[in-house]
């Protein structure tokens, strides 16, 4: 876990051209946010690229504080979005993968809220889609079902579902791997289509490297959406729409279309993402939050003002 990454809490508030300073009547409900917690039984490291230093060990000190600052809040946050990563792909390595998950999910247990879990590029180094789709690490139960709209409900050949926190705000959690090699049965179809579309975007023989890429994106650590899930998207997000809720995508990387690169880093962008037909929060490990990006409508018609707070455990 990167020291920035330790937690965010975001409060929502009411439509506001300045909210200025938090209270409870402006204050609709809360979520904390945290991500790349990567945890390993190891001495400190880098990333990939050796810029970052990785807290391998420490990370879930970072955990243990950011949950005893979300179960000491005098208004609770309504949940707690795990945003991917949980546990490094060191971990396969060292045949590690199953002992470190429980004892970060055995911390989580002391959370007194709901905690809504993403997956990401390293969940897959430790573990198949077969294994995370029957593991802890599936929270598709705390799903909502629309009563008479079959259409949102979501395929199970991916993870993803959508929630109500809070009356009128619909958060839906999108499967960012749902088209990667990563995971699956290198015999199956689905491997095969990806590494189909890797290679033609990707001359390189080491697939992971962007080296030369106009579309940084395409290599084999990123995923994308399938257009089975794109068109389950647009139908949650046309019965938003007609409902006029608004709404906050969550995934372990940003579903912005376009890629790029940020401080000499390849940002981890979907292969495929959907078009931005409709304004919505994107709640992603790739984007950092600002005040001025927050306050943004979700829909047209109806403004979502989001303050973002973020506390640091550790500095």
């Amino acid at each position: 876990m990167d020291k920035k990454d330790t937690k965010k809490t975001l409060e929502v508030m009411d439509d506001k051209p300045d909210p200025g300073p938090l209270s409870e009547s402006s204050e609709l409900f809360s979520f904390g946010v945290i991500a790349d917690i990567q945890y390993a039984d190891l001495e400190d490291g880098y990333n990939f690229q050796g810029s970052r230093r990785r807290y391998y060990r420490h990370s879930l000190l970072h955990l243990q504080c950011a949950i005893e600052h979300w179960n000491k809040e005098s208004s609770p946050p309504c949940c707690v979005l795990q945003l991917g990563d949980i546990i490094d792909g060191y971990n396969a390595q060292y045949k590690a993968s199953e002992k470190s998950l429980e004892l970060v999910l055995n911390t989580f247990q002391t959370l007194k809220v709901p905690v809504h879990h993403t997956w990401g590029n390293h969940e897959f180094y430790n573990f198949s889609r077969d294994y995370l789709t029957n593991s802890k690490l599936n929270t598709r139960f705390l799903e909502d079902q629309i009563a008479r709209h079959p259409e949102t409900m979501p395929s199970e050949s991916y993870y993803a579902y959508h929630f109500v926190p809070f009356p009128k705000f619909r958060f839906i959690l999108l499967d960012a791997y749902d088209m990667s090699v990563l995971g699956v049965d290198q015999s199956s179809p689905k491997f095969q289509q990806c590494l189909k579309i890797l290679r033609e975007h990707n001359p390189n023989t080491e697939l992971n490297s962007p080296q030369g890429l106009s579309e940084p994106q395409f290599v084999q650590f990123n995923g994308g959406f399938s257009q089975e899930q794109l068109n389950w998207l647009n139908e949650v997000l046309t019965f938003s729409d007609r409902n006029q809720e608004k709404v906050v995508i969550i995934a372990k990387q940003s579903s912005a279309a376009s890629a790029h690169q940020h401080h000499g880093e390849v940002s981890e962008r979907p292969l495929r993402a959907a078009s931005a037909r409709r304004r919505v929060t994107d709640v992603t490990k790739t984007t950092t939050l600002s005040k001025e990006e927050l306050q943004v409508p979700a829909f047209p018609h109806s403004v979502a003002s989001l303050t973002n707070e973020v506390n640091r455990c550790l500095e």
